[in-house]
């Protein structure tokens, strides 16, 4: 096992019946699948640094409601997260009650109430991209929506098990604004007209859709994680 997990009490005199590497891998973390007396635990040991105090206290109040898994254990010295394993499977495509089921679950994450630094991502950035700077310009005319985002929402981070969906991994989790993981959704399962409108119609129920800002955040989501990608692949983070 690359991990001694002898050293923590949450397996102490317990028998490691498997110690797997999962097949599906991130960019930020080795996901390992550890079964121990009958029992599944998930260790994200991780790859780049970050603020793991926040994600763990994130991941504990998000569990409470049911949307993510249950964390356990932080080592910050060895650089891991272990937290219980949720079953699930990754969806490339969203059917329409996937969206709807997708709408409310991203409604109850954005009512959580948590104290977190507020993330208007313009630190990303430094402006020479012309069509992200008006993006941002009209973003300050428009009316500020923060709450507790996920900000990181590609299917791999978005499990689906019979008929329950949870979030994983939330080291970018910060108060930002609810647009931003509207856009990702939007973005990351290519949903055309029809699916984009029952998608917004159940998150906003009555509530007027703001275009402009899914517009200008569009714009800012694929220009954030295409320098995320140049940076990763320079080795700056």
């Amino acid at each position: 096992m690359p991990i001694d997990l002898q050293q923590y009490k949450l397996f102490k005199d317990k028998k490691i019946d498997s110690f797997t590497l999962l097949e599906n891998q991130g960019h930020c973390n080795y996901n390992y699948l550890v079964v121990s007396e009958n029992k599944k635990y998930l260790i994200r040991k991780f790859k780049l640094t970050n603020d793991r105090k926040s994600e763990f206290k994130i991941q504990k109040t998000v569990a409470k409601k049911k949307i993510g898994a249950t964390p356990l254990l932080l080592d910050e010295q060895n650089g891991l997260i272990i937290a219980q394993y949720i079953e699930g499977k990754h969806q490339t495509k969203l059917n329409q009650q996937m969206l709807k089921k997708m709408a409310k679950l991203l409604k109850k994450l954005h009512k959580i109430k948590i104290r977190l630094k507020r993330n208007s991502f313009k630190n990303n950035f430094n402006f020479n991209n012309k069509k992200v700077k008006k993006a941002f310009i009209i973003l300050e005319k428009e009316k500020k929506e923060y709450a507790l985002g996920h900000n990181d929402l590609h299917p791999q981070n978005i499990l689906f098990h019979k008929s329950e969906i949870k979030l994983i991994d939330w080291e970018y989790a910060r108060n930002s604004d609810i647009y931003f993981d509207l856009v990702s959704i939007i973005i990351e399962y290519k949903l055309n007209k029809r699916d984009k409108q029952t998608f917004l119609k159940n998150y906003f129920l009555r509530e007027q859709i703001n275009y402009k800002k899914i517009e200008a955040f569009t714009l800012i989501y694929k220009e954030l994680w295409r320098l995320w990608f140049e940076r990763l692949e320079k080795g700056e983070l």
